[in-house]
């Protein structure tokens, strides 16, 4: 009769809360990032609870930089034919070294209505996951981005300043994928010609529907200091491409800057001796002009002749190319490629070889020794084509992958 007893109550009591289902998940859209590269983690909880309060903290690391991109999102779906609750969290991780990189474990502490009405705490936990982070290829800071735009903004013609005339020069970069601590740090264009002055920079990284967009903004305010034309640098920004996986080039293209009639007599305060004399000072001033450009080319065409038979010559790096092939090291292999198109000023088609490095989707019959052979007979012949094109104002080789928009407008 006990027993009996004893049965009937463990029937009528209600079952105990912690057998309704509950599931806590961390999912990711890439497995094969490199160093600095977005990586998109979703956080998905499955419960079949009544929640009434939550609480989530995403763990810091040493090992990765991360932001959440979207407001967390709550919402009823049908899964395996029953109703949960779903919980869902997008958060974006950008890797700061080479390796493995783990994400979690990650807890969710929830407060949630028994079917007697009482409150009841309990915790899930997602399990950890592991991102195989490859290096940053290339021997620069690490900036990896889906898109990234540079506008170089200048207030007035900068080879043709008037008397005390302040040229503006407004530089901005956007990139789309990343953090705004990622982006390069503001150039020195210092001259001993010129006297420049700068503004503080503006740098932040704003929440959009497409992901978190970075943004740095540079400004200086410069004018010619002894008033000879000159020629104020170019520079060059480094970053990866996500999309197609290469690197490309943002260029900061050089400018001509100096004054309008450099040569003329600004202040004309003195009175013409003769209608000869006002009729030789402009002839006088484009002689001395013609002169200074003149003298001024001559070390570029020779800067130019001695990268010409650079190109001819044997390449340093092609020994390191064949010997990553052989070992079947792909990234180092890489590297050696693009330090020998840094010193050659070409560019070849790597698509291939940075697909096998980055992307998913690997090809198993790839030979690396094989590639490399077609790859340096097509390098070859870019080199000797670039050898016979004619260059007659430029300084220094094109970049690699010069595809980064630019704009230049005034202000």
């Amino acid at each position: 009769m006990v027993r009996l007893l004893l049965i009937c109550l463990a029937l009528l009591m209600p079952a105990p809360a912690m057998s309704q289902e509950a599931r806590l998940m961390i999912l990711h859209d890439h497995g094969n990032p490199v160093q600095s590269e977005m990586v998109r983690l979703r956080i998905r909880g499955e419960y079949d609870l009544t929640i009434s309060l939550e609480d989530m903290q995403f763990p810091n690391s040493s090992a990765y930089d991360w932001i959440q991109i979207a407001r967390d999102d709550w919402h009823k779906e049908r899964v395996h034919g029953r109703l949960l609750q779903i919980f869902e969290r997008q958060v974006a991780v950008f890797p700061r070294q080479p390796g493995p990189v783990t994400v979690g474990p990650l807890s969710h502490d929830l407060t949630y209505v028994t079917t007697g009405g009482g409150r009841e705490q309990i915790t899930v936990t997602a399990p950890e996951i592991t991102l195989n982070v490859h290096p940053f290829p290339a021997d620069h800071s690490p900036l990896s981005a889906r898109d990234l735009t540079l506008t170089d903004e200048l207030s007035a013609q900068p080879g043709a300043l008037k008397k005390d005339e302040v040229l503006t020069r407004r530089v901005t970069i956007e990139a789309l994928g990343t953090l705004a601590h990622y982006l390069p740090p503001r150039p020195d264009i210092r001259q001993p010609w010129m006297i420049s002055y700068t503004k503080p920079e503006i740098r932040e990284t704003v929440l959009t529907e497409d992901g978190p967009v970075a943004r740095v903004e540079w400004e200086w305010q410069m004018r010619p200091h002894t008033g000879e034309p000159a020629i104020l640098p170019g520079i060059g920004f480094p970053w990866f491409d996500t999309d197609s996986r290469q690197i490309r080039i943002a260029p900061l293209k050089p400018i001509p800057f100096g004054f309008a009639g450099f040569g003329t007599n600004f202040e004309a305060t003195q009175a013409p001796a003769s209608v000869w004399l006002l009729a030789g000072v402009p002839l006088l001033s484009f002689l001395i002009t013609l002169l200074v450009l003149l003298l001024r080319r001559r070390p570029a065409r020779r800067r130019q002749l001695r990268l010409r038979l650079r190109r001819l010559l044997p390449s340093p790096h092609v020994r390191a190319m064949k010997a990553a092939a052989r070992r079947g090291d792909l990234p180092a292999q890489r590297k050696a490629i693009a330090l020998h198109e840094e010193r050659s000023g070409t560019s070849t088609d790597t698509s291939s070889l940075d697909r096998q490095i980055y992307a998913c989707d690997h090809q198993a019959d790839f030979n690396p020794t094989v590639w490399l052979q077609s790859y340096l007979a097509a390098n070859r012949s870019a080199r000797w084509r670039m050898f016979w094109r004619d260059h007659p104002g430029d300084d220094s080789p094109s970049p690699p992958h010069a595809a980064t928009r630019r704009e230049n407008r005034h202000v």
